[in-house]
């Protein structure tokens, strides 16, 4: 898994002791929690999720409502000091990028054996308590997801803590053949090792982007798949 790199200096609004501040909320906060924005030669405002590119950055909490209002009060020309624009097509960027780092990770946990897809593997993993997250396509049949979902509350009974491991569904099975071609899925669960929690990091970061993620695509029940 690729390490982190530290931020470039120079980011406006730097809180107390190498904290960082949302323009927005002015709330200081981990780097994890906050996505890094820079200006782009042409001008754009250009997300920098991976904190690596130079220049002069800010910082917006992680939450698409927070960002739609920094472009909506033009905030992002006076933290980066220069002219530049940002329109509301920024926060799809945002959500689009952060799907596609996320798809990288699942394909990073897959080579490591720590990412598992397919219902039946799924419930033995979560069962076997090796998974540490599930993920389902949105457009999953209810059936099997209501499978996997009471597994996971069985084994929140044996779970030192009595949580269970959280589940997620961002996206369609179509939108997922876009992200991850040949290895997208219906079912998959994320198990336990760096790559793995890289994954749940990063599904995370994504869902407290999008705040709500609806249960299931519209469309037809019949297409759906187990």
């Amino acid at each position: 898994m690729q390490a982190e790199n530290k931020t470039p200096e120079g980011d406006a609004d730097e809180g107390p002791i190498n904290g960082r501040m949302c323009i927005v909320t002015r709330e200081t906060g981990d780097p994890d929690d906050l996505i890094r924005f820079v200006a782009a030669p042409d001008g754009r405002v250009v997300p920098d999720l991976k904190r690596q590119l130079p220049g002069r950055g800010c910082w917006v909490k992680a939450e698409r409502p927070v960002l739609e209002k920094a472009i909506a009060r033009k905030l992002f020309a006076r933290a980066l000091k220069t002219d530049v624009t940002a329109g509301p097509e920024l926060a799809d960027e945002v959500d689009r990028l952060l799907s596609v780092q996320l798809a990288g990770m699942m394909n990073m946990a897959r080579k490591a054996a720590q990412f598992v897809t397919g219902a039946a593997k799924v419930e033995q993993a979560v069962r076997g308590q090796a998974a540490i997250a599930t993920f389902h396509a949105v457009d999953a049949a209810a059936d099997g997801v209501r499978k996997i979902d009471q597994a996971r509350k069985a084994m929140s009974f044996v779970a030192e803590d009595g949580q269970e491991i959280p589940s997620f569904r961002f996206h369609t099975e179509a939108e997922m053949e876009g992200l991850l071609a040949s290895n997208a899925f219906i079912h998959a669960c994320a198990l336990a090792g760096q790559a793995g929690e890289g994954v749940v990091k990063r599904a995370n970061m994504l869902e407290r982007y999008r705040g709500t993620v609806p249960d299931r695509a519209p469309g037809d029940a019949r297409q759906m798949r187990t």
